[in-house]
């Protein structure tokens, strides 16, 4: 038996951003380059991890909103024009960098671009949560969900039955996908308040994740801190992000991917090139976008940067996976040592994280799972499931109010920039629930409408939106979604209550806000 596990984790997720509307949506883009920088990329590092039969363990959650977005035919079709517009892209910076220090990186990418078409396109007919399920069918990957359009659950517990239609339809949205229910659930920015736990019971979840504070300040307090799973009093177990390891990862003074061998993501051809040239690839307004294509490494605190060299990247990434798993180890070593079991290392990450913020992280992540499988015999890949069936039997708590955002608790989600979202927010819910018990078997067009009706205030709960208010990032766009969704709510409440319904903009909404085509509006009225 290892002295110790390692539970790595990814959280992928995007909100739900879809506009037919638009020729060109600029935030639609979050989508396609998540899937070239990061989604592809995970997928071939996994293949190659299954090719060559390494042992190794991974929990990925993927959102329902994600899961909704990778399967809809015009966001397919979409991301491939987006992406041959790049592969054409790729063909004259090869021609263009000719002579020069970038010309072997623009290679790279020219050849990465045509390997995602071939991924994309040809191996998973468009549709990568296909991948997904191969993976989690493999046993060596568990894949889990989230709530369904990633609400911040804490601060929507005023209505339960809002809480629990955010849980069912992520659970509904993953077994359609997966045939399969989920076995553990991401609390959406790890955001957790007493009670919360009850829910997930009911629909059979066995586990979740908390940052650290959320367990070691526990109620009672954990006797293995966050290197053991506790069991909150409903019996589903929670289980405590590592302190270190995330340092080590995320800290941006002190995390591997400040490294100045790295690829600096802030150094894009849609903003370096000349207009004429770079103007078919960026906005059709003329906005300067970025393009994926950066030449240059991290270099140092500075304007001054040198160009990207890959192998001296990739060289610096085996080292820091090295590096990664040593630290791991002597973890393990101590903490074996006071503890009468082997303790679990839980690491959770964005998956956005790895490949398109920091473009090296699948070969780190690749790289760490085949030392930890071959290298040496300390630590042991593991997944939360596992862990809990080889060790049943753990403490009782209850775990406190938290997150992983700043300041560990609500404040990022809750403050001046978007406090005024939640009274609407609200108001919606109550009138939801109400609408549910007052038909509770309705038919045709009005059943249309009420499951229209739950789809607009599921997309309005977003944490997304009030994340980006809080962070002053695209703000107008965040405030617009929030409203606009619930405008329509509102709209299709009065329509409903008046009776008189109006066909045309129904369908309208469906066609434009269609994600979760399974979801019943009757999940609002039950407790």
């Amino acid at each position: 038996m290892a002295k110790g596990y390692l539970a790595l984790v990814l959280h992928a997720h995007l909100p739900y951003v879809r506009h037919p509307e638009h020729g060109y949506s600029l935030e639609e883009k979050w989508l396609y380059e998540a899937i070239t920088e990061t989604y592809i990329p995970l997928i071939w590092m996994l293949e190659s991890l299954l090719d060559d039969n390494v042992p190794f363990r991974l929990t990925l959650s993927l959102s329902p909103t994600l899961i909704a977005m990778l399967q809809d035919d015009f966001l397919q079709n979409r991301y491939l024009a987006h992406l041959d517009k790049m592969i054409d892209l790729g063909a004259r910076e090869v021609h263009r960098t000719r002579g020069t220090p970038f010309h072997d990186t623009a290679r790279m990418y020219n050849d990465r671009l045509h390997g995602a078409r071939d991924t994309f396109a040809r191996r998973y007919g468009k549709n990568l949560v296909r991948a997904f399920k191969g993976f989690l069918d493999s046993g060596r990957v568990e894949v889990i969900t989230t709530a369904a359009t990633h609400g911040y659950l804490p601060l929507l517990m005023i209505h339960r039955e809002a809480v629990r239609a955010q849980v069912a339809t992520g659970i509904q949205t993953y077994r359609r996908a997966f045939g399969r229910d989920p076995a553990g659930l991401w609390l959406p920015e790890c955001s957790y308040t007493p009670g919360l736990d009850e829910i997930l019971k009911e629909f059979g979840l066995r586990y979740f994740f908390l940052d650290s504070h959320g367990l070691l300040f526990a109620s009672h307090r954990p006797r293995f801190g966050i290197f053991a799973p506790v069991y909150c009093p409903s019996g589903v177990a929670a289980f405590g992000r590592d302190l270190e390891s995330s340092k080590q990862v995320w800290s941006a003074q002190e995390g591997y991917p400040g490294d100045h061998n790295y690829r600096e993501y802030y150094r894009d051809i849609g903003f370096d090139l000349d207009y004429d040239y770079i103007k078919p690839y960026i906005h059709p307004d003329g906005i300067r976008v970025n393009t994926g294509f950066k030449y240059y490494r991290i270099t140092g605190k500075g304007q001054h940067k040198e160009p990207y060299v890959p192998e001296w990247a990739r060289a610096t990434a085996e080292a820091h996976a090295g590096n990664f798993m040593f630290n791991r180890e002597h973890q393990v070593h101590y903490l074996s040592r006071i503890m009468d079991r082997p303790p679990i290392i839980v690491a959770p990450y964005d998956a956005e994280l790895f490949g398109h913020w920091w473009f090296e992280g699948p070969h780190w992540l690749e790289t760490l799972m085949r030392r930890i499988a071959y290298d040496q015999h300390t630590l042991e890949p593991i997944t939360p499931s596992e862990y809990l069936r080889r060790f049943p039997c753990n403490q009782l708590a209850t775990p406190c109010a938290s997150s992983w955002g700043d300041k560990g608790y609500h404040e990022v989600w809750l403050n001046q920039a978007n406090d005024w979202i939640y009274r609407h927010l609200h108001w919606a819910a109550e009138r939801m629930i109400e609408l549910a018990r007052e038909h509770p078997r309705a038919e045709g067009l009005r059943r249309r409408a009420l499951n229209q009706a739950a789809r607009e205030l599921l997309l309005a709960q977003a944490s997304d939106w009030a994340f980006i208010m809080a962070t002053n990032t695209m703000v107008a766009y965040a405030a617009r979604r929030t409203k606009n969704h619930l405008l329509n709510f509102k709209g299709l409440w009065h329509q409903l209550r008046e009776n008189r319904l109006e066909p045309g903009w129904l369908a309208e909404l469906e066609d434009r806000n269609n994600p979760f085509p399974d979801l019943e509006y009757t999940v609002y009225a039950q407790r």
